[in-house]
């Protein structure tokens, strides 16, 4: 619109089309490498990673796009022109779709299927085997049961695009990935470690806890504020690393709940979870192989823990062979009037995270026939689930209760009780 302008000011009256479309990046959810990943210790799957060489300049614009000439070239400098666009270019918001676009288009005429539950993830069934590659940005991971198949993509892909094979998954994302006869763990010790000497925090004392239990940090109206860049730099950069540490992700979701308008206490706290992990950079994932692809997953709440606004915090983790692949801490967005409503709540979410996981893995090739089960250490929830006639305890969650007995009737999921000392 802003080159559009400048031309009818110059005076040029010729009229142009303007398109205006949504626009994303190839981004792969990390919870769908972690499932993967699963897969890949459980199956004994080799991980290989290739690289494309300046991917967004593969994009096809399929829109009209124009821009000033290069500066430092005589022949326009003193001509009112503009230059149309005929491939993308780095810096261009739709370059990303149009690398996505063409990718998708060579993935799909050599074969494969794009899945319902990722985007970036492409699959392919040859006689009982699979090969499965997801996608970020210009990285990509190659794995599956079918040698020659990926021997092929291989061959494939660099007759398409500037390829580069980087031989077994050892980076990926900032992501360290070791693997052994234990199994494939991931780190990011380097990541830690690089945080800690920016913030200067390399020679603290460590602590054993990310945040002090029953913790009070909502009531701080009149404390000092903290330098809010600085407060949100931080805070970016732990929610990066709680995809490889499960064990601070609720801290952060507390943390960063006080984005627009941190105080002094709330910086104390994000100190403290760099305190944390100085006490075990190195900590990570294991994913071993359990011998088994079962979905499981557990789920917990605290009652009105927000002693601010009295709104309670949810929580859920599942495993697929036995590995954890996804987590999750969140506030919820209602008052809870009772534990059970809480954990009630709480379970919805974690439905919600099994179903997808279970949508995934059909679109991979192994469709979970059992019904899945979703751990719970309230009764009263647990009944409530089961037992659809108790009207005056549940109307105030009607649409949460419908959903999850509908689940239930349809033998997709199963509530077992589990006392809360022996949640993991």
């Amino acid at each position: 619109e802003r080159y559009k302008a400048r031309l009818v000011a110059k005076g040029y009256t010729q009229s142009f089309r303007v398109d205006y479309q949504e626009t994303f990046a190839p981004v792969a959810k990390l919870n769908t490498v972690r499932v993967l990943l699963s897969l890949a210790a459980n199956q004994d799957w080799p991980l290989l990673q290739f690289d494309v060489k300046n991917a967004f300049l593969h994009g096809d614009l399929m829109e009209e796009v124009y821009m000033d000439p290069p500066p430092g070239i005589p022949k326009y400098s003193n001509i009112p022109l503009v230059c149309k666009l005929k491939k993308a270019l780095y810096g261009l918001k739709q370059s990303p779709r149009a690398w996505f676009g063409r990718f998708t288009k060579s993935m799909k005429f050599f074969g494969y299927t794009q899945s319902n539950s990722d985007h970036t993830l492409f699959l392919k069934h040859n006689q009982g085997k699979i090969t499965a590659l997801i996608i970020y940005v210009d990285d990509m991971i190659v794995t599956g049961n079918d040698p020659d198949e990926i021997l092929s993509l291989q061959r494939h892909l660099a007759s398409e695009f500037d390829m580069k094979q980087l031989g077994d998954l050892k980076y990926f994302l900032g992501i360290e990935v070791a693997r052994s006869k234990h199994g494939i763990f991931l780190s990011q010790r380097k990541y830690v470690l690089d945080l800690l000497a920016e913030t200067r925090m390399l020679g603290c004392k460590p602590i054993d806890t990310p945040i002090e239990q029953n913790h009070k940090n909502f009531h701080c109206v009149d404390a000092t504020s903290a330098d809010r860049g600085r407060y949100q730099r931080l805070v970016g950069k732990l929610i990066y690393l709680s995809h490889t540490r499960p064990d601070i992700a609720y801290a952060v979701n507390v943390v960063s709940q006080f984005m627009h308008d941190p105080k002094k206490p709330h910086m104390d706290v994000v100190e403290r979870i760099l305190r944390y992990l100085k006490s075990a950079p190195g900590k990570g994932l294991l994913f071993s192989n359990h011998g088994h692809l079962k979905v499981e997953g557990y789920t917990d709440a605290d009652w009105a823990g927000s002693v601010n606004d009295r709104r309670s915090t949810a929580g859920y983790f599942t495993f697929v062979g036995g590995n954890l692949v996804t987590w999750r801490s969140k506030k919820q967005q209602v008052v809870a009037r009772s534990s059970a409503e809480a954990e009630f709540r709480g379970m919805t979410v974690g439905i919600c995270e099994l179903l997808w996981i279970k949508s995934l893995l059909k679109d991979i090739g192994y469709e979970q026939k059992d019904a899945m089960k979703l751990y719970c250490d309230n009764k009263s929830a647990i009944e409530i689930a089961n037992n659809p006639v108790q009207h005056d305890r549940t109307k105030h969650v009607e649409i949460d209760r419908h959903f999850i007995k509908e689940k239930i009737e349809d033998g997709i999921i199963v509530f077992p009780f589990v006392k809360s000392e022996q949640q993991l």
